[in-house]
């Protein structure tokens, strides 16, 4: 299992690009970058600046939208990151939430990203794509983009099965994270598709240390990823097998979402989030409980574990997963004997 780890725009870009290096040393392979430029920096002009300070760290948006830009600029945009920083670039993509709530406008639809995907990879690719009426090629682009689908729902979980290279999924709940798992994977084999190499995120905040912190700390996920839910209670309902009971039943009693307080700790809007529900959807504790729940979320076919590190305390969660977590997940060299 690799790991990765997601920037909230709000954190000095210099800053950011001594945790990624200091990322890069300690064995992640990712860094990520939430896309919400309102309400944070604008991510794209942070990620050339890491790359050119790093050698190996791969780099995206967890995750951009088709709303918030121009396709083309969009294509341009990751087309020119990929010439900046070589082969080390990911897209993660959603129909849209805070980047798009915080300016009055609803998510897009699944249809429309699943169209937002093709276009991206076919611009990357240098290919000619109609847009608008128009003919369009970046006739300098010839690089390929992978692409990952974040959802819960039962069309996002299809589409990321049918069109995306990988799946994120935002909590770190195992039985959560492999009832969607083998959603999308079932929707690919359905398709035709070899699922053999599919990729699969779980994304979530992680504390080490005492519980009592680390509620304090990451109650602000579980409320982030009500306003998904909230979605998929609307129009699915909460009876069903459309959607688990498991993930539903923790809304009872929200009563809305401050975008301005996005992913904020202390946010006036956790009051409805229960500590059981904290512990199930971060990773919290000593290390010894990290690595465990790490050990099962790789069981349930988990690639990638992506930290969303916005604790206050990121240089010491990096250092800590460095010495003690990320070597449990390394694979041994087999010691090959002179002469053998």
């Amino acid at each position: 299992m690799e790991f990765g780890i997601t920037f909230k725009g709000d954190i000095e870009p210099r800053r950011v690009v001594a945790l990624c290096k200091q990322a890069e040393v300690a064995g992640f392979k990712y860094a990520w970058f939430f896309d919400s430029h309102v309400l944070w920096q604008e991510c794209y002009t942070t990620i050339a600046m890491c790359m050119q300070h790093t050698d190996t760290l791969k780099f995206g948006p967890c995750v951009t939208n088709p709303g918030v830009r121009d396709w083309t600029v969009a294509a341009s945009t990751f087309a020119t990151l990929i010439r900046i920083g070589g082969d080390r670039l990911d897209i993660g993509i959603g129909r849209g939430d805070s980047s798009r709530r915080v300016l009055g406008r609803k998510p897009l639809t699944v249809e429309t990203m699943v169209e937002f995907a093709d276009a991206l990879r076919a611009l990357v690719r240098g290919d000619t794509i109609r847009y608008d009426g128009q003919d369009v090629e970046l006739v300098w682009s010839k690089a390929e983009l992978p692409i990952w689908i974040a959802g819960y729902g039962p069309k996002a979980l299809a589409a990321a099965g049918q069109h995306a290279d990988g799946l994120i999924i935002q909590l770190a709940d195992p039985w959560l994270v492999n009832w969607f798992t083998q959603q999308a994977k079932d929707a690919g084999k359905a398709a035709g598709r070899d699922m053999s190499n599919f990729k699969v995120m779980a994304a979530a905040p992680v504390w080490v240390g005492d519980m009592k912190t680390a509620r304090h700390q990451t109650g602000w996920f579980p409320a982030m990823v009500g306003n998904h839910v909230a979605d998929l209670v609307e129009r699915y309902g909460k009876e069903g097998h459309t959607v688990p009971k498991r993930l539903t039943d923790y809304i009872e009693g929200r009563k809305g979402y401050n975008y301005k307080h996005h992913a904020d700790i202390g946010a006036d809007h956790l009051d409805f989030i229960k500590d059981d529900i904290i512990d199930s959807f971060g990773v919290l504790g000593n290390v010894k409980q990290h690595v465990d729940k790490l050990k099962e979320l790789e069981s349930v076919g988990v690639t990638q574990f992506n930290i969303y590190l916005m604790c206050g305390e990121e240089e010491r969660i990096v250092a800590e997963y460095a010495e003690h977590v990320i070597p449990k997940f390394q694979r041994k060299r087999a010691r090959v004997k002179k002469g053998v």
